[in-house]
């Protein structure tokens, strides 16, 4: 049984690596080196999606002020400055207390479950 079959990899118009071994077989001696760079460049991409963070996600996070991180968790503003040491989601950019959108809203979902 070919690799490409055991790892599940056809191309609509048939098995693609079987017709880039065809390619390798069949181009001239010119063309190989342009053949074998765009090869390297699919592995690269390929090997670079392998070492991503697999925890990486589309979603978009945001700091909010205290009075909207304190809107969110149904807390007062004054509790949440009390304590915000307790919230891994909290974020200090100097003397201003910011709260992570994603952090608050994992905090709530782990709460309700």
């Amino acid at each position: 049984m070919a690799a490409s079959a055991k790892l599940g990899i056809v191309a609509p118009q048939g098995d693609l690596l079987e017709r880039l071994r065809t390619l390798a077989r069949e181009l001239s001696a010119g063309e190989l080196p342009n053949f074998i760079g765009e090869l390297e460049a699919v592995k690269a991409t390929a090997w670079a999606r392998l070492a991503a963070p697999a925890s990486t996600s589309l979603e978009h996070d945001e700091l909010l002020d205290v009075a909207t991180a304190a809107e969110r968790l149904c807390v007062s503003s004054d509790y949440l400055y009390r304590h915000s040491r307790e919230y891994p989601f909290t974020r200090r950019q100097g003397r201003k207390l910011l709260f992570s959108a994603l952090g608050i809203d994992k905090h709530i979902s782990q709460k309700r479950s």
